[in-house]
């Protein structure tokens, strides 16, 4: 079967042995915190904030990093390639102690990273710039208090330290994403004064040069969240223009935009001038909810864009999404692989044939050859990839997740 199908992808200019080790080699990074519901090891009650909530309370979270990792463990077990793991700074490894996020250090995620060695991953950063005393306010590296301000920018900078150990040590370059939450819930008079308070600081953030070998800086914009309804300091044009001028890398997040706005189309204008893009591959429903990626029209148009721009070596693809209503590992499952799959279609597509109809002006050999593609049975290459993979196929996927609930999650509860 899975023969005749790659003849008939041939038929149309596809290689799909080529699609495949395009596959294998293009990681997803998995988000730590849809294991505990964004709650980090710090110590304290764990309690979210900063205008970002997580709903439902289904049994077998994890309590500790050897829960959380045992978790990883079996997600990354389900998902056929290769896997980056994308963990924010609150789930150090401190060992019991209470230390404060201007003065975490490489040590406390040394345990991290050799899970990750252990693993064969790489592995990115996020300084967490938010549920702390001192974003209580609804601000950080905006705020009108210098000595806030100057908190959150020893945050960031030993962050990006961090994710230059991260990428030495795991011999791949960390990707240390700054996103904060600042903004105000009614009409603010000043912008201007906070959006510059933020530039200088961010500014301050990234004096220190690293080598981009180990550390890649990148910057996250936002539309809105609970709280900041009416403004928010780090907009899409903030950070664009910002990215652009400092030449880092930059988040678009697909539940950062109004809800009826996708990222697809910001791709191709993005990269003529910023040098690499990272993605944060989400799905807001209503609001920025993070729901669980699914294998939906928005998704396959990100990684479309993506494989049409040739953009794949220039982009940092990582999830973020935290549902509480369903198993976990289930989430991070339905959600990589669904990620996945849209990347998988999105390589099959007869790209050559589709641009020479473009460029010839033949709208309707183009229209035609789109929808013949979605028809093809790409599915039987997607099982292909996961039996090469030794992972589940789509079938026996619940029964593994069921499993592991079974022997592993009720005991927590």
């Amino acid at each position: 079967m899975f023969d005749q199908v790659k003849d008939q992808y041939a038929s149309l200019g596809v290689d799909v042995e080529k699609a495949l080790e395009a596959m294998a080699s293009t990681p997803i990074s998995l988000h730590c915190w849809q294991g505990d519901d964004v709650g980090g090891f710090e110590g304290g009650d764990g309690e979210l904030g900063s205008g970002l909530a997580v709903t439902g309370n289904y049994p077998g979270k994890a309590r500790t990093i050897d829960e959380l990792r045992q978790d990883l463990d079996q997600a990354v077990s389900l998902l056929p390639g290769t896997h980056r793991l994308n963990l924010h700074a609150m789930y150090g490894d401190f060992g019991g102690k209470s230390v404060d996020r201007d003065a975490i250090e490489p040590e406390h995620f040394q345990s991290w990273i050799d899970w990750c060695k252990s693993h064969g991953m790489g592995m990115d950063f996020n300084p967490s710039c938010f549920s702390h005393p001192k974003a209580d306010a609804g601000f950080t590296l905006s705020s009108p208090d210098k000595g806030i301000r100057g908190f959150w920018i020893e945050h960031c900078k030993a962050s990006r330290k961090i994710g230059a150990v991260i990428g030495q040590e795991l011999g791949s370059a960390c990707v240390t994403n700054v996103w904060i939450p600042d903004g105000m819930k009614d009409l603010p008079v000043d912008r201007l004064g906070f959006r510059k308070r933020l530039q200088e600081s961010l500014d301050v953030v990234f004096e220190e040069k690293l080598d981009p070998a180990q550390n890649i800086d990148a910057v996250e914009s936002k539309l809105f969240g609970i709280g900041s309804e009416s403004f928010v300091v780090g907009s899409h044009e903030f950070y664009l223009g910002y990215a652009a001028s400092r030449q880092t890398a930059l988040c678009l997040d697909a539940g950062h935009f109004h809800p009826t706005e996708g990222i697809a189309d910001k791709i191709s204008s993005v990269l003529m001038v910023v040098p690499e893009l990272l993605l944060h591959v989400s799905r807001g429903v209503r609001w920025d909810s993070d729901h669980v990626v699914l294998f939906d029209d928005p998704t396959q148009a990100i990684m479309q864009e993506l494989v049409r721009c040739d953009a794949l070596p220039r982009t940092h693809i990582g999830l973020d999404f935290f549902d509480a209503s369903i198993n976990r590992i289930a989430a991070w499952a339905i959600g990589t692989r669904a990620a996945q799959k849209c990347l998988l279609l999105a390589l099959l597509e007869p790209r050559e044939k589709l641009r020479e109809a473009e460029l010839a002006g033949d709208y309707t050999a183009r229209l035609m050859m789109l929808e013949t593609a979605k028809a093809l049975p790409w599915s039987v290459i997607w099982e292909e990839f996961c039996h090469r993979n030794n992972v589940p196929g789509e079938l026996a996927l619940l029964d593994a997740i069921r499993q592991y609930e079974r022997t592993v999650l009720a005991a927590r509860s």
